[in-house]
């Protein structure tokens, strides 16, 4: 079962990744994905090991960016690939069957590639600028959302997508209304004075959209 709310990991000067994770997860996020840039294999290990010890912990879904690699020497839940990454076929042969391999889109021809891989879901934006990824694909927006939506139903793509990219907590109603399936967040809950209220708030709404 994929969740319908994404947390993926960043790092701060006050904070680094296993902090924001613990507090993501102790806010109530089951989802997690490890996204840590420009890191030596060793020691992207050694941070995954003890990211796994938190998501234990919290019966939280462990996933790595980018690093099939990684993610199979700590026994991680999955990865997620980007445009640029690995081909999600040569991630899941490294991983082995029952992992989860996500993947990264921003046009219909992106989607369509991932669904021929037979990816478990796929993150499409970005929604809007954000800051937290660099060599940003362009930008989105509720139409874009809308009509790559109805593209997917057209060519029968029933992969989860997963909404990405500056989301605001304002913004979550508006997206979901586009039938998106979910909803993948970094600064506002990294950010976030009270980020369990901040998840509380956005579980509510995905539940109150999953009943409409």
């Amino acid at each position: 079962m994929i969740s319908k709310l994404h947390y993926i990991s960043t790092e701060k000067k006050d904070k680094n990744h296993l902090l924001h994770i613990q507090e993501a997860c102790e806010a109530g996020c089951r989802w997690i994905q490890l996204r840590a840039k420009n890191i030596e294999t060793e020691e992207y290990i050694a941070l995954a090991k003890k990211a796994k010890v938190i998501t234990d912990l919290h019966n939280a879904i462990l996933l790595i960016n980018d690093r099939p690699d990684v993610a199979k020497a700590v026994n991680a839940d999955g990865v997620h690939v980007g445009k640029e990454d690995i081909l999600p076929s040569e991630a899941r042969a490294i991983l082995g069957e029952g992992k989860i391999v996500g993947g990264t889109a921003n046009t219909i021809e992106d989607i369509q590639r991932l669904y021929e891989f037979g990816v478990d879901y796929i993150g499409l934006g970005p929604f809007r600028f954000t800051q937290t990824k660099k060599k940003l694909s362009p930008i989105l927006g509720l139409e874009g959302y809308l009509s790559l939506l109805d593209e997917c139903k057209k060519r029968g793509i029933d992969t989860p997508i997963i909404a990405i990219g500056g989301i605001e907590t304002k913004d979550v109603e508006s997206i979901l209304a586009t039938g998106i399936y979910g909803i993948a967040v970094s600064g506002l809950i990294a950010n976030a004075e009270h980020p369990d209220k901040v998840v509380l708030a956005l579980e509510q709404e995905l539940q109150h959209q999953s009943t409409i």
